[in-house]
């Protein structure tokens, strides 16, 4: 480590989330978080460009933009009032985003939604991660894989989701003359957000991720970087276009992508010149924030949850686990494998068991806006408390967290949740516990999977929303996996994750592990397994999985 002092030197971490970025401003030395903003993208919070019936959901990328500019002018005046001269001591900027949010680009990298023409075409805009419009074209390219010489999804855990890049790619270039005919390149938001900081997107120079390419556009050392453009062409000579617009390398977070330029330093009350590291997704730069390390997994749970973990890399053959969502050297923390998975719902079964309950209440006692979003804000705290005091038991009912598809073990998008055990005596506090539980359910099934493909999990972390919040969510996930939950302090995992990136990328730091430890904001609280819980949970998981395998087998057969 640098030799330095508290107030010597900052970095700055930008977290890009669903529905908003997070700035926050870090003291590089003790990680002391002297500055934070959020700010919420404005088309999205109205519910433009998304249509939920179609599990459409796009995000235009002027909402990137104005929210960044305004977090972080927000975050730098915070800092500069309560500190000294923060502003003119920021060394680094790092950039996470939610992922696979691709979006389809010109020659210049710029979004054809910038553009007068496509200003309004949803089509032209980032793809977000939980976009599921393209089952379709997920499982074409899962049967061409499949039967191909050499299997591309191997790396993936055997099967592409409808969440990632190439599928949502083809959906769109099928779907929209227009944009077919306009697009040059795909950038995802990792890589493009960074890219306009610096001053380049130029499609043919930008550093593109490792952890965006390895982990959702089949990129791998083995076979030369992306696939061969003879695979793509077997779907569309426009997606073959497209991967030979990509290039061939790939950067670990821990590279510099460049430097702040001074338009965008104008814009950002910054200094010019600051160092832009490459780009990554939140849950990977998440996790660094979460104290990942080899046998530590951490769970980002929020909406959906991402869960990683790293390991050494192999001496000889690298093992295959089957069911993740890839194992991708470099992805997460340079020189180790970074290992995914997910749940492609956590937050978001709670929020929809919440609009449920809401819709009485919006549709027919025509509140103020002011009142609705307050009552809103009570239900599931006050249903969290109610289900606490609950006990279940073996003939509770139960439920499969499947409502907005599965991410891991296994990726399969047209699945459904499905409910076992409904009597006229289950009010809204069951259910709510019943969904708390099924969360917790897949999220061991998760842990099953890592072990069974020979990755030991000797430590699970909680970070995000979900996290924090949820007492009881957490103490049911310890009971359900037999295992003690580390809970993280604060909201900021993300961020704090890309500033420890930042301060590798200047040199205060000789490892990532390193800054890691001294820029973590540190354990919360430790959820530990009630053994009579634990026995409970036990044969409620084995009929979750029952209800879960005959649920599949009734749905792939319709």
């Amino acid at each position: 480590m640098k030799n330095f002092n508290v107030g010597e030197h900052y970095v700055l971490g930008a977290d890009f989330g669903s529905d908003s970025v997070r700035v926050v401003i870090l003291d590089a030395r003790d990680g002391n978080v002297v500055g934070s903003h959020v700010s919420y993208y404005q088309r999205w919070k109205k519910g433009l460009y998304c249509n939920k019936q179609i599990n459409q959901f796009r995000q235009h990328p002027l909402d990137y933009i104005e929210s960044l500019t305004e977090a972080v002018n927000n975050a730098v005046k915070e800092a500069d009032k309560n500190f000294n001269n923060v502003s003119e001591k920021i060394r680094g900027i790092c950039i996470d985003t939610t992922g696979s949010t691709p979006c389809l680009c010109d020659k210049n990298g710029m979004p054809l939604a910038m553009s007068e023409k496509f200003k309004d075409d949803p089509d032209a805009m980032f793809i977000l991660w939980k976009d599921h419009t393209s089952v379709k074209e997920a499982d074409e390219i899962n049967r061409v894989s499949h039967s191909n010489d050499v299997d591309y999804t191997q790396y993936l855990g055997g099967v592409y989701s409808t969440e990632w890049f190439w599928a949502k790619t083809l959906h769109v270039i099928r779907n929209n003359k227009d944009v077919k005919e306009a697009v040059y390149t795909v950038m995802e938001h990792c890589d493009w957000i960074t890219a306009v900081l610096c001053g380049n997107t130029n499609p043919n120079t930008i550093k593109r991720s490792r952890c965006a390419a390895g982990h959702k556009c089949m990129w791998h050392k083995s076979w030369g970087g992306y696939p061969p453009r003879s695979f793509f062409d077997k779907f569309d000579s426009k997606l073959g276009d497209i991967r030979e617009s990509l290039g061939i390398e790939t950067y670990s977070t821990e590279t510099i992508e460049g430097y702040l330029t001074k338009e965008w330093a104008d814009k950002l009350g910054l200094n010019e010149g600051i160092l832009v590291c490459v780009g990554a997704y939140d849950a990977h730069i998440g996790a660094v924030g979460g104290l990942v390390d080899v046998g530590v997994l951490v769970k980002s749970i929020g909406t959906s949850t991402c869960d990683v973990t790293i390991g050494n890399l192999p001496n000889g053959e690298e093992k295959l686990v089957k069911g993740i969502c890839g194992q991708v050297d470099s992805s997460v923390v340079e020189g180790y494998i970074g290992y995914e998975a997910g749940q492609s719902a956590y937050g978001d079964y709670y929020s929809w068991f919440r609009s449920l309950l809401m819709w009485p209440y919006k549709n027919i006692l025509k509140t103020s806006e002011e009142e609705t979003e307050m009552f809103e804000k009570k239900i599931l705290p006050l249903l969290e408390e109610e289900a606490s005091k609950i006990k279940t038991t073996e003939d509770s009912p139960f439920a499969v967290d499947w409502i907005n598809g599965r991410r891991t073990p296994f990726a399969n998008q047209n699945l459904k949740a499905s409910i076992f055990g409904m009597s006229l005596g289950v009010d809204a506090p069951i259910f709510m516990k019943m969904l708390l539980e099924s969360t917790a359910y897949g999220a061991r099934a998760i842990i099953e999977c890592f072990e069974d493909g020979g990755i030991e999990i000797k430590k699970v972390m909680a970070i995000g929303g979900v996290a924090r919040k949820s007492v009881l969510g957490m103490q049911i996930l310890a009971d359900v996996t037999n295992r003690e939950i580390y809970v993280t302090k604060g909201d900021q995992a993300p961020a704090i994750g890309a500033a420890v990136f930042a301060a590798k990328a200047y040199g205060l730091y000789d490892s990532v592990f390193e800054a890691q430890n001294a820029l973590s904001a540190g354990i919360d609280r430790v959820h530990k397994p009630i053994e009579e819980n634990v026995k409970v949970y036990e044969i409620l998981y084995k009929k979750y999985k029952e209800l879960a395998n005959f649920s599949e087998k009734l749905i792939n057969n319709n």
